[in-house]
């Protein structure tokens, strides 16, 4: 076992005695460092205590653990409390998991984003069980006179072999509450682990599918009237006048009128994203009144001229500016290529790049495009506020709550002591969910109306209203020797308005001659985080590129990489490479071993695609078959290195996720502007992968390591485009370099 310092304070480590209930509640903080079931089935406690952030044991043996970070489907809700359980070594079918509400003085990062849940709660996840589990042994010890050394636990029973005493643990909960909290604990080996590592069913799954409350949207207290917003309709706008006096005399309606989301001097955090701060809000009874009452608003819009706002940073405060006028995608399109003619801010340089491509016997230069996308969330935005003199009260889907809580106070004159969050289940997030405009908004209507609201979004206020991401161009170009030995790379890219270069990652460190370049074009479109941010159109763009230039070399795709790979291994150029070169190989590896890469099949065309990103590794073969002159994917094989897997289902299921909607984005994705207006405001005009285009077949493997867990929601989504590109290619002899790949097919 690996024996760790559990470095616990008020802050991360708490416990307390339920003297009536003979129960114990351990609390801790998820995400303090120790480096190193069906609830129908249970018979509950007579009495539980509810205070958030604790690990409950109830005096007949059943447990309940908190879950802290927001759900929006990576299964964060089952698998945190699976690594708790690991350790507390208790009966996974004894187990209830809640959803614990938000408070930063229990719990650290309450945030959903990044795949870095599992990867940053690891240690203290375990810390919290193993430490309830010495405290159980030390009380069993006191409790028959033995050494606390000969207590063994199993499935929540402790034991003394040479008495054969036993006792479950809600037997010794309440004196095991007395005992200090230990100062170190064994953490179990891999190789023992019985719940981490085996497939458990999803905490939630039957309250889905039976319709039980979870969601935002079904969020509800006695006397809520339901508000909903309305927008400049094009970004370079903003709000002028209006004239509301039809609507607001129509049926249910109570009040009409303009709110600021933001105040001009406050200084935005990272998520504060938001294009449209002044908005008309409209509250009445229903959520049909409502609209009809926004149809009849007569509003008067005007563009307004260049702005700009204070951010918070790492670095301290930044002023943001953001350009007026209304901006068009044919514009973009052309200022991009503009910018990818032109030497951009150098980023990283190996080498002599510049002498490679003088020398150079062939040189490969491509060009690869990929447009503003929507996240699509299929529960549209809405959040429930109910503000008071001396509270605010809001509940709703939202991935960074400690962000919307210092949003909300700064905007309400509250302190952050003042704001009571409730976490729901999201319908959904991918990025969007992560800028909480639309909580602030909730909470100024119930402040202004002074009664609880519910704000509702409909698809087409969702999909009008930004954050998307960013549009990016790429230029790559290759020189190779007269030996078809690859000399000297140069990557050039960037976007509207953000950049999705990593200059560090593979296959910079596998190259004697390299150059990346990077430039930005400002805009007031706003642009977030999208699944795998960055990523999502790099890999599509250098898995591409790498396909044809190992075709130029004469090379089979997956031995050029890994020779690339070897070469970053064995004798790594520069010493900033962020990836692993010998794990990188692996996903590779396996996955040429179990998609059969190399035996030819007729009629199978096949696309290979490896990327890092989340801390973790993925590869991917994409077989392709024609049927009746459509390009049909048969099957996908997918390997990823991720560490531990805590929850093979449920990591299974997000890779299948991620690979399905990484087709649909390569596809179909598009949004384009014409003075400033999105050419596209719901989905019968927005493009989203059918299932009649679903891969037929998906087959996941991980790599078996005893590697600390790493990401996993996002890092199967960004290589799934290139090896579909790349499949594509082989099957028509027609390369892609624009998304969506449908509008040159």
């Amino acid at each position: 076992m690996t024996v760790a310092r559990t470095t616990f304070d008020r802050r991360s480590f708490l416990k307390s005695t339920l003297l009536a209930g003979g129960g114990m509640m351990l609390g801790f903080s998820w995400m303090a460092s120790c480096k190193v079931g069906p609830e129908q089935g249970l018979t509950l406690p007579d009495e539980w205590f509810e205070i958030n952030a604790y690990l409950k044991i109830g005096d007949n043996g059943v447990v309940t653990i908190m879950s802290p970070n927001p759900e929006f489907g990576s299964n964060v809700k089952t698998s945190m409390p699976m690594i708790v359980a690991e350790e507390l070594d208790v009966n996974w079918d004894m187990v209830l998991v809640e959803q614990a509400p938000f408070n930063t003085k229990r719990y650290d990062r309450q945030f959903t984003g990044g795949s870095q849940g599992i990867r940053r709660g690891w240690d203290g996840l375990r810390m919290a069980g193993a430490s309830a589990r010495q405290m159980l042994r030390e009380a069993a010890a006191e409790a028959w006179q033995v050494p606390v050394e000969e207590i063994t636990t199993r499935e929540g029973v402790l034991y003394h072999q040479n008495s054969g005493k036993e006792a479950g643990y809600g037997t010794l909960a309440s004196a095991a509450s007395r005992i200090p909290v230990p100062e170190e604990v064994e953490l179990k080996e891999p190789k023992d682990f019985k719940i981490i590592g085996t497939s458990r069913k999803n905490v939630d799954g039957l309250k889905m599918v039976t319709g039980q409350p979870l969601y935002g949207l079904d969020y509800y207290k006695e006397g809520t009237l339901i508000a909903m917003v309305v927008h400049p309709p094009a970004f370079g706008m903003k709000l002028k006048s209006f004239d509301d006096s039809v609507a607001r005399s129509m049926p249910g309606i109570k009040d009409i009128f303009p709110i600021k989301t933001f105040q001009d001097d406050y200084e935005r955090n990272f998520f504060d994203t938001n294009a449209f701060p002044e908005l008309v809000a409209v509250v009445g009874n229903s959520t049909w009144e409502v609209m009809n009452a926004r149809k009849a608003l007569s509003i008067e819009w005007e563009p307004f001229k260049e702005m700009s706002f204070k951010m918070a940073g790492f670095g301290g405060s930044q002023t943001v500016k953001v350009p007026g006028g209304l901006e068009n995608t044919t514009e973009h399109e052309a200022q991009m290529a503009e910018m990818a003619a032109t030497p951009g801010r150098e980023v990283r340089r190996d080498g002599n790049p510049e002498e490679a491509f003088k020398n150079a016997a062939k040189i490969i230069e491509r060009s690869y495009t990929g447009p503003f996308l929507v996240h699509c969330s299929m529960e549209p935005h809405n959040f429930f506020a109910h503000v008071t003199e001396d509270k605010a009260e809001v509940a709703g889907p939202v991935q960074a709550p400690e962000f919307v809580e210092q949003a909300l106070a700064a905007r309400l004159g509250m302190t952050l002591e003042q704001i009571d969050i409730h976490l729901t289940r999201m319908g959904g997030g991918f990025g969007r969910r992560a800028y909480g405009h639309y909580a602030v908004e909730a909470a100024v209507i119930s402040q202004k109306v002074k009664a609880p609201v519910k704000l509702v979004y409909t698809r087409e206020d969702d999909m009008t209203y930004g954050v998307y991401r960013p549009a990016y161009h790429m230029l790559y170009r290759a020189a190779l020797d007269a030996d078809n030995k690859l000399i000297g790379l140069h990557i050039r890219g960037g976007g509207v308005p953000e950049s999705p270069i990593h200059a560090n990652r593979f296959p910079a460190g596998s190259v004697d001659n390299y150059l990346a370049e990077t430039w930005s074009i400002e805009s007031n479109i706003t642009v977030g985080a999208f699944r795998a941010p960055g990523s999502n159109f790099n890999a599509a763009a250098e898995q591409s590129f790498l396909d044809e230039v190992a075709e130029a070399t004469g090379r089979d795709p997956i031995e050029f990489r890994l020779d690339l790979l070897k070469r970053a291994l064995e004798n790594p150029v520069g010493e900033n490479n962020d990836y692993d070169a010998a794990r990188y190989a692996g996903v590779l590896e396996l996955v040429r071993e179990k998609s059969g890469w190399g035996e030819e099949v007729s009629g199978v065309h096949r696309g290979v695609s490896a990327y890092f990103c989340h801390n973790s590794y993925v590869a991917q073969v994409l077989d392709m078959v024609m049927e009746n002159g459509k390009a049909v994917v048969d099957r996908v094989s997918c390997a990823i290195d991720c560490g531990i897997v805590v929850n093979p289902d449920g990591a299974i299921n997000m890779a299948e996720g991620a690979i399905v909607d990484g087709i649909g984005v390569a596809m179909y994705g598009k949004l384009s502007f014409n003075d400033g207006v999105p050419d596209k405001d719901n989905l019968d005009s927005y493009e989203l992968i059918r299932n009649s285009d679903a891969p037929r077949k998906i087959d996941v493997h991980f790599v078996k390591n005893e590697i600390d867990p790493t990401g996993m929601g996002e890092p199967p989504f960004p290589p799934v485009m290139a090896a579909l590109a790349n499949a594509l290619y082989r099957a028509t002899g027609k390369r892609h370099y624009h998304q969506p790949f449908i509008d040159g097919v």
